[in-house]
């Protein structure tokens, strides 16, 4: 036991170990979705994270230790995402025909996210720091942290808040659009894309190629309504 103790000590201070478990975690999670027929309540982000917040606190790693294994991961998210430009331009067609649409969902989807989150977190009492914080909660992370610390709020609570709201959209998503009767593959794409980002968007991509493209034009094009809407939207309420 003792020798196994000292490898574990060993192994963890090695990045390759969480860059590998990291992996890991996300076939099985993809293993398990598929197992049980592509329901998004099992979505592979979702059992990922949750296998790794327990292999951390079982193993009492901190978060720095295990993100200096997995920031090459953390780095890959830029190509992929600049990667999301292939499938969106194989359906460009699709956009101009349907443009005048696509500006209003766009639009009145960015408006919605900033002010439902807003709303309810005043609803329910939050300190105006929260509320700035939660704010650009449907905005890839990146652009979030950034809107956040321009506009006061606290960039690491939009994180959490961006990756709580991404895995969400995720995992309910599909279940709130077929309440309602939508199947449109360019209306949901647009929908997961505004409402929860790149998590909502590598869904939209499992199901079809034309919801994927659209999801991704919506991630986009979301983050630079919400950049340009709620700076002023906060200088409107000051």
């Amino acid at each position: 036991m003792g020798d196994m103790t000292q490898l574990w000590v060993y192994l963890s201070t090695t990045p390759l170990l969480w860059l590998t478990l990291t992996l890991a975690a996300y076939q099985l999670g993809t293993w398990v979705f598929r197992r049980v027929g592509c329901s998004p309540l099992l979505n592979p982000v979702l059992t990922a994270v949750i296998a790794l917040v327990i292999l951390l606190k079982a193993s009492g790693t901190d978060y720095q230790t295990y993100f200096r294994g997995a920031q090459f991961i953390h780095f890959l998210l830029g190509p992929a995402t600049v990667a999301l430009a292939i499938p969106l331009y194989r359906e460009i067609e699709g956009i101009r025909k349907t443009f005048v649409p696509i500006v209003i969902a766009l639009t009145v989807g960015s408006l919605t996210a900033i002010i439902s989150a807003v709303g309810i977190a005043w609803s329910l009492g939050g300190e105006r720091i929260l509320l700035l914080s939660l704010a650009p909660k449907s905005v890839t992370t990146p652009i979030a942290m950034g809107i956040s610390e321009k506009i006061g709020g606290l960039p690491a609570l939009t994180a959490v808040a961006v990756v709580l709201t991404g895995i969400a959209g995720a995992v309910i998503g599909d279940l709130v659009l077929n309440s309602l009767k939508i199947h449109d593959e360019k209306a949901r794409g647009m929908a997961l894309g505004v409402a929860s980002h790149g998590i909502g968007t590598a869904h939209a991509m499992q199901k079809s190629q034309v919801a994927g493209a659209f999801a991704a034009m919506a991630m986009a094009l979301n983050g630079l309504l919400t950049a340009l809407f709620l700076p002023a939207i906060i200088r409107l309420m000051h």
